[in-house]
C-alpha cells in the first residue's frame, strides 16, 4: 500500500474537509414561530423527518469529518432512527460515534455525533461540567504521538456561567496537546470566547473569521465555530445553505503540517496492514 493510498480520504495532500453542524434533531425551522408551532417535534415522529435526514447525507458525504449535535440516539420522536448511525451510512462514512448526554428513554436520546473517513485511533467521551446535565464533548485522536491530531466535538451550555466552567474544562484538556481543532455549536460569540482567558491560552483563536450561523434563516450571530490551533492553517471558511435546522452548517478545509500527516499515515498504514 502505498502513502497515497491510505491517505485517500483527503482530498488534496494535507488537507481535511471539517464540518460542524447542529441537527435539531431534522427538524425544519426557519422562521421564529416554528420554535412554538413545530415544538411537537421534538418529542414526536415527523412522516418528513427521514426524508430530511436524506438530503442533509447528500451534503454531509462532501467532507472527511463531520461534528453533529442535536442528534438523536434513536427513540420515538426519531421514529427509531439513530441519526448519527443513519447519516454515516447515507453519507458514505466508514467511522461513526454517539455520544448519549440526555438519556430521556423511549422518548429522546439527546446525543453528540462524530462521522469520520478517517479511522480514529482513539475516541474519548467527556461530560461538561453544569448546574444542569446533558451537555458534552468527543474527543477524537487521530495518529500516534505528539503530532497526532486532536478533534473536540463540543455543545456547551445556553447560560454564561455554565459555559465558563465548561471552556475551562475544555481548556485542561487541550493545553498539553500540540495540534487541535475544537468544532461544534459553542452557544457563544467570538468576542465571549476570546473574553475566556484560559480557553485563549490553550488555543489561541485561529480562525477568528466570524461566520454567522444563527438563525438559519436570518443569521444574526456567530454560535458555530471550528476553532484551530496554531500549526493548524484554515482555508475556505464557510457556512453552508440552509439544511432544516435553526443553525447553518459551518465548515473549513484545513491544511496539516507535515508531522502530523505523517503521524495519521502511520496510523492508518499499521491498522490496515
Amino acid at each position: 500500500m502505498t502513502q497515497a493510498e491510505a491517505m485517500r480520504p483527503f482530498h488534496a495532500p494535507g488537507h481535511l474537509r471539517l464540518l460542524t453542524f447542529n441537527l435539531q434533531v431534522g427538524i425544519h425551522t426557519s422562521a421564529y414561530h416554528h420554535y412554538l408551532t413545530r415544538s411537537w417535534q421534538h418529542l414526536l415522529p415527523h412522516p418528513k423527518r427521514r426524508g430530511r435526514l436524506d438530503m442533509v447525507g447528500e451534503v454531509l458525504g462532501q467532507f472527511d469529518i463531520v461534528g453533529l449535535q442535536e442528534v438523536d440516539g434513536g427513540s420515538f420522536r426519531s421514529s427509531q432512527i439513530n441519526q448519527v448511525e443513519y447519516l454515516a451510512q447515507r453519507a458514505g462514512f466508514p467511522h461513526h460515534f454517539q455520544q448519549l448526554n440526555r438519556n430521556l428513554g423511549r422518548f429522546a436520546q439527546h446525543s453528540n455525533g462524530l462521522l469520520s473517513r478517517l479511522s480514529p485511533a482513539h475516541i474519548e467521551e467527556h461530560r461538561l461540567p453544569g448546574t444542569l446535565p446533558g451537555r458534552g464533548a468527543i474527543h477524537v485522536r487521530y495518529g500516534e504521538g505528539p503530532d497526532a491530531l486532536h478533534l473536540f466535538v463540543a455543545h456547551l451550555a445556553l447560560s454564561h456561567r455554565g459555559r465558563m466552567r465548561q471552556l475551562d474544562y475544555l481548556s485542561e484538556l487541550i493545553t498539553p496537546l500540540r495540534h487541535v481543532v475544537v468544532m461544534g455549536d459553542l452557544n457563544c460569540t467570538p468576542d465571549q470566547i476570546h473574553a475566556h482567558p484560559n480557553f485563549c491560552a490553550a488555543l489561541p483563536l485561529h480562525p477568528v473569521k466570524p461566520l454567522l450561523s444563527y438563525p438559519s434563516w436570518q443569521p444574526r450571530r456567530a454560535l458555530d465555530h471550528i476553532l484551530l490551533s496554531d500549526s493548524l492553517v484554515a482555508e475556505e471558511v464557510r457556512v453552508l445553505d440552509h439544511l432544516f435546522s435553526d443553525h447553518l452548517p459551518v465548515a473549513v478545509d484545513v491544511h496539516l503540517p507535515d508531522a502530523c500527516q505523517l503521524a495519521l499515515y502511520r496510523h492508518i498504514q499499521a491498522t490496515r496492514n
